[in-house]
């Protein structure tokens, strides 16, 4: 048998409408997993419901930010044997023209929404002894920084050392939590039109590989850190950023 295999765990994908959380939740579903998927858009998420491999998977849509939404979320749960926070958001704010309103967003969505899903699935039981916590960060704030960046930059830091937080008091009960740092990631966020094309292409050219990272290549790795070859790594950040970080 595969060490990578999930074929007797149930897992948790949030962000699962579209990107990087879609190509979890279909890797997942291709290595066994019974599925259990939430996003705020019920037709995008409906839509990665229809690709995922497999029987016995659910849907939930949610609004991680609205507190009713995710009481109701993990209500439905059943026991989980792996977790993967992957809803985010990433607007470019240059601080000196941003709004609170613009942080406190960033903030819920990509801090506290983790950090309150994480909390309400411990209270209420559903881990499985062994499970895995799973968060996706960034390279952003843990190893590098750009301008327009320094909001988006502290709410993935932060995640990151919540992670670390948790990894030591979760590691008694043999529970695992451990982030993915990724670089640039070609996902439908690049033609939101923030960025040029032109600007996107020498972005590129400043990765080592010369290119953007794909979300199936994000989701080998969370398939990597929910499966059980990872069993002795906690509280460990994944770099998968083509390089960008040796320079």
């Amino acid at each position: 048998m595969s060490p990578f295999s999930l074929g007797d765990k149930t897992i948790l994908v949030t962000g699962a409408s579209s990107g990087i959380g879609r190509a979890i939740a279909v890797a997942c579903s291709q290595m066994g997993a019974k599925m259990i998927i939430t996003g705020r858009n019920v037709t995008r998420l409906s839509e990665t419901f229809s690709l995922l491999e497999g029987t016995e998977h659910q849907q939930i849509c949610a609004d991680l930010t609205n507190a009713d939404d995710l009481t109701k979320l993990v209500e439905e749960l059943p026991k989980l044997d792996g977790l993967v926070n992957c809803a985010g958001i990433a607007n470019p704010l240059v601080l000196q023209l941003t709004e609170k309103e613009d942080v406190d967003e960033i903030m819920q969505i990509n801090t506290m929404a983790p950090i309150n899903l994480s909390r309400l699935v411990l209270q209420n039981k559903k881990l499985n002894k062994g499970a895995s916590l799973v968060f996706i960060s960034s390279i952003n704030g843990n190893n590098c920084a750009y301008i327009g960046s320094a909001v988006y930059a502290a709410s993935k830091s932060a995640l990151t050392g919540f992670m670390k937080g948790i990894a030591l008091e979760l590691a008694p009960r043999g529970i695992r939590a451990n982030c993915i740092n990724p670089g640039m990631i070609d996902t439908d966020l690049l033609s939101n039109g923030y960025i040029g094309e032109d600007e996107m292409e020498k972005d590129r050219l400043k990765y080592p590989l010369k290119r953007y990272g794909k979300p199936e290549e994000v989701a080998s790795a969370a398939v990597y850190l929910l499966s059980d070859a990872t069993q002795w790594m906690t509280g460990s950040s994944l770099l998968l950023d083509g390089g960008y970080t040796l320079q």
